[in-house]
């Protein structure tokens, strides 16, 4: 199980001490949403909080693009300190040549997928990925409620993870519960937000200890 933390739920006021508390409690990855107003109807993170959470981590940080014409800034974001970038293949005219791009770069490509994406409208660019995330709520905002029949597009992904060699990921109003669930039908890695460790006392340490004792 890899547990990644959705940056959109720490406290920016201060911000690069949330990453190194984060980084401490054993988080294995820090997930940046990256929104443009146009694909989502929010905005989120900008370029100085992406380099403040580079710099106070060598963990990876996965930069998740939910703007249009993602292509476009691949190179900024690869420049900003990504280790992968997923984009939304129904945001981009030549998704596949964007995945491309990001592997030259010498990053690992995903796609993301929104709960209304048809998996078999992505099936042809599974091939060019390292990563699918599998949105369980609709993009833009955090504290939505799980979409139950995700579960189900969840083990229609993994059946394909070994065939394609992708690894699966889950976003969105993910509770202990729900990984659990999601865990058992072949979900690997978990974006923690305000349902699972940002909520309440923001005791990261326990949290995430926590975490990997029931799933463990």
């Amino acid at each position: 199980m890899v547990l990644t933390v959705s940056m959109m739920c720490a406290d920016y006021g201060i911000l690069g001490a949330e990453v190194e508390s984060l980084d401490r409690a054993g988080a294995d990855m820090f997930h940046i949403d990256v929104m443009d107003g146009r694909y989502v109807p929010n905005f989120a993170l900008g370029p100085q909080d992406i380099g403040c959470i580079r710099k106070h981590t060598r963990k990876p940080v996965d930069v998740h693009l939910m703007i249009e014409e993602p292509g476009r800034w691949i190179k900024y974001f690869a420049g900003l300190g990504a280790d992968i970038i997923y984009i939304h293949p129904d945001s981009e005219h030549h998704p596949a040549r964007t995945l491309g791009d990001i592997r030259a770069l010498g990053l690992s490509p995903g796609v993301a997928v929104n709960p209304g994406v048809a998996a078999g409208s992505v099936r042809e660019l599974l091939p060019l990925c390292d990563w699918v995330l599998l949105m369980t709520v609709n993009p833009g905002f955090a504290g939505q409620a799980f979409i139950p029949h995700m579960a189900k597009k969840a083990e229609g992904f993994a059946s394909l993870s070994s065939s394609h060699s992708f690894r699966l990921a889950a976003d969105g109003a993910l509770s202990p519960p729900v990984i659990t669930d999601l865990h058992a039908r072949g979900v690997e890695s978990f974006v923690l937000g305000t349902s699972s460790i940002f909520g309440g006392e923001k005791n990261y340490s326990e949290g995430i200890k926590t975490l990997r004792e029931i799933y463990k």
